[in-house]
């Protein structure tokens, strides 16, 4: 079975494929025509989110048998053609839960306590403590909006915190245990101090933060997120701000995100989001919440893992 690589991931996954008998191609720099040319022989692709996996791509691919994403996110794959051409689709939520779930809480801790301004303040000659008086998360009701592996991760992190966690998840239900209330909607609307959302880029979910769900909220919060950045609309984020509506914010993942995140800043910059540049209310991060040393590796073994039980269920029936 031949597996084409394009992008780049862990070692690990091409190693272990290769020694269940996979033949395992690289294509990690080669341009998107090129890319096409080479799917055409492949019984598989490892991906992360260099190309877009649309009909375009893969409508001549007919030997393609699955797609293996290195991360959680699936929006960058035709998910309905994948179904309809028989296609499976892998992807490893279980390698970064833990590392989404310590970014998440170290960027609260971090707005909570003012150490980026405080750390840079003291570099240019500036000791203002009371400017830099922290808020402690202890008491506070944290809302979790999606219970899935980061959702969970995350409510697992925050157990010794003196936290009530309040968690909704529109296709998950039965889940409360003795740290998280499984709530409603309107529970967390009503009840949250802070709101993390853990849940993927789809129809439903994009602009899920919009002045709608803001103006919902019985009480002033803060915001992370560290999902999908469309799933926050930056300028109703940036009018919350601004009228004290928002707190805060943690983004680890924004709005005006390309495929190539390295590429990020040679687009015109909105001015909402000049705005979070300049916020000592806004902490951000260059979409690395689960961009871990450790992560990278657990990603690509997990793929293995789940590529090698299908193949070994499938020789079986041979």
């Amino acid at each position: 079975m031949r597996v084409l690589f394009l992008d780049e991931v862990h070692e690990v996954l091409a190693e272990r494929l290769t020694d269940a008998g996979f033949d395992c191609e690289f294509a990690l720099t080669e341009d998107l025509d090129t890319c096409r040319s080479m799917a055409q022989y492949a019984d598989g692709l490892v991906i992360r989110s260099r190309f877009k996996m649309d009909e375009s791509f893969l409508k001549n691919a007919n030997k393609i048998r699955f797609i293996a994403r290195s991360g959680a996110g699936m929006e960058n794959i035709d998910e309905v053609y994948c179904k309809e051409n028989n296609i499976l689709l892998f992807n490893a939520p279980e390698g970064n839960r833990n590392a989404v779930a310590e970014h998440a809480l170290g960027m609260l801790l971090a707005l909570f306590n003012k150490l980026p301004q405080g750390n840079n303040q003291i570099r240019t000659g500036s000791w203002n403590r009371e400017g830099n008086r922290g808020t402690e998360l202890g008491g506070k009701s944290v809302g979790i909006i999606g219970y899935g592996n980061n959702g969970s991760a995350f409510a697992e992190k925050l157990r010794g915190f003196n936290v009530n966690i309040l968690v909704y998840d529109k296709y998950k239900n039965g889940f409360q245990n003795n740290w998280v209330k499984e709530s409603s909607m309107k529970e967390v609307l009503s009840n949250s101090d802070i709101i993390s959302l853990h849940v993927p880029q789809t129809i439903e979910t994009l602009a899920l933060i919009n002045e709608d769900f803001i103006n919902s909220m019985r009480k002033p919060f803060y915001l992370i997120n560290l999902s999908r950045g469309k799933i926050v609309d930056t300028n109703a984020l940036v009018k919350g701000v601004k009228s004290g509506k928002i707190l805060g914010a943690c983004l680890d993942v924004l709005e005006y995100e390309k495929s190539s995140f390295e590429s990020f800043f040679e687009q015109e910059l909105p001015e909402a989001f000049k705005f979070l540049l300049e916020s000592d209310q806004v902490l951000l991060s260059p979409h690395v919440g689960g961009w871990t040393v450790e992560s990278y590796f657990k990603l690509s073994d997990v793929l293995a893992d789940k590529i090698l039980s299908w193949y070994n269920t499938i020789d079986s029936e041979l």
